[in-house]
């Protein structure tokens, strides 16, 4: 899969799936840690993600914020989605 995520053919995969990654990713504390670890995500709002009672709030959350800054953002957060949700991306890479 050597298909770039994002533009310019378009809608960057993480903007173009958001609804179905808000409702299907379901194993969000690794890929805060990589986000995190990465420097997408500060403490202090990988904390106030982690605090959140669902996956779903916590996908919400990190759209609201981190994923708005910019495209690089969005490349590493595809980057960490393919590495822990690798099944979720080639299915919705797919559609």
């Amino acid at each position: 899969m050597s298909k770039k995520p994002g533009p310019p053919n378009g809608k960057h995969f993480v903007d173009k799936h958001k609804v179905q990654l808000i409702k299907r990713v379901s194993n969000i504390a690794p890929i805060l840690d990589e986000l995190q670890d990465n420097e997408v995500i500060n403490q202090e709002q990988y904390d106030k993600i982690r605090a959140l009672s669902t996956s779903q709030d916590r996908m919400r959350e990190l759209y609201s914020g981190p994923l708005k800054a910019s495209s690089a953002c969005k490349d590493i957060f595809y980057r960490i989605l393919l590495a822990n949700e690798k099944f979720l991306v080639e299915d919705l890479s797919k559609k």
